[in-house]
């Protein structure tokens, strides 16, 4: 698998020949199993092939089961410069529930010993869960913050099909996910984070100055990249290409010089609607200017119609020429903006 993830590297060099990398992100999975000499093959496949800037943000998704003292200090003394670091909890009981392969004793010791190593660090937890209260939720908090920890990512729990939280749902064994409770904690999250000098530069993003992840930053403002490996995703500002999920077909490709990949040209109209998409779920919004440059002053006229309705309600408001979420408005940004897509193809 190194060996080919290497491989499409070189094959797809031509994709980024006018670019230069500025972010490199080890994730889509649990990357942290990987050796420190299998890390550093693939981040050499990249620097022979693709033009890099002088300091990249370079992360490395890991679970705290994975990142040991010594994986930790191994880390360190490589090119990984940034960790995230999915925590979810730091109760027992709501990482039993999520099936998570730690514990809570792993997550704090783990937190503990990363931030010996790196400055850069950014944590993950999960809100909304079945039978959390208020309280639970913001000492969850409170012991991420404990650890000075300059990036956290937060997003409600998702409840899978045919996981064994939904059986445990479908059984009665465990309450649903109630959305009222969810958008509390959400509040709780902000409210609590905004006050310990973070800022939401998207929704499910915290960092304080200068700790914004360029990797998500880069996603939220629709920049070009190229995902490697089964399954992964690459976007070029026109096009959508996604690598085959199964491995050994991904494999076979491979070896045989193939890109296993399905490529979907977006039409203007589905460039438009990602767009308010990204836009509206950060700090930046949805240029009204850049709506009329690059779609036409029909599209402005058509968001500018629907999104009345949401600044009268105070859910949205306009900055000049630039549409963004109240702090009300934040939490519902994904159904807003679905009701301001163009569903209508030009």
């Amino acid at each position: 698998m190194i060996a080919a993830l290497s491989k499409e590297l070189e094959l797809r060099k031509g994709e980024f020949k006018e670019e230069v990398v500025q972010t490199i992100y080890f994730g889509g999975g649990t990357p942290s199993v990987l050796e420190i000499d299998e890390i550093e093959r693939l981040l050499a496949a990249v620097y022979a092939h693709y033009s890099v800037i002088e300091d990249p943000e370079i992360t490395l998704e890991a679970n705290p089961d994975d990142l040991s003292a010594e994986k930790i200090r191994q880390l360190a003394q490589s090119k990984i410069n940034r960790l995230s670091i999915g925590i979810q909890s730091f109760f027992e009981a709501d990482l039993k529930l999520m099936n998570r392969a730690h514990n809570a004793q792993e997550a704090t010791a783990c937190i503990e010993e990363a931030t010996r190593y790196f400055k850069n660090i950014s944590i993950d937890l999960i809100y909304g869960l079945p039978n959390m209260d208020n309280t639970r939720w913001k000492q969850n908090i409170e012991k991420a913050l404990s650890f000075n920890v300059p990036h956290i990512s937060s997003y409600a729990l998702t409840v899978e099909p045919q996981t064994a939280l939904a059986s445990f749902v479908e059984k009665g064994l465990v309450t649903p996910v109630d959305d009222e409770a969810a958008h509390a904690h959400f509040h709780i999250l902000s409210e609590t984070l905004e006050a310990a000098g973070f800022e939401s530069y998207e929704i499910s993003n915290f960092g304080k100055p200068g700790y914004f992840s360029k990797n998500n930053t880069a996603y939220w403002l629709q920049k070009k990249y190229i995902g490697i490996g089964p399954s992964a995703h690459s976007y070029d500002g026109t096009r959508r290409g996604w690598n085959v999920k199964n491995n050994p077909k991904y494999l076979k490709a491979i070896a045989a010089s193939e890109l296993p990949m399905e490529v979907e040209v977006l039409s203007k109209t589905d460039q438009y609607n990602e767009y308010v998409m990204t836009g509206l779920r950060t700090i930046w919004g949805v240029s009204l200017e850049k709506i009329r440059t690059d779609f036409g002053d029909d599209f402005r006229t058509y968001i500018l119609s629907q999104a009345q309705k949401y600044m009268e309600d105070h859910l949205l408001y306009l900055d000049g020429e630039v549409v963004l979420t109240t702090k009300k408005g934040r939490f519902l940004a994904d159904g807003i903006a679905a009701d301001l897509f163009m569903i209508k193809m030009k």
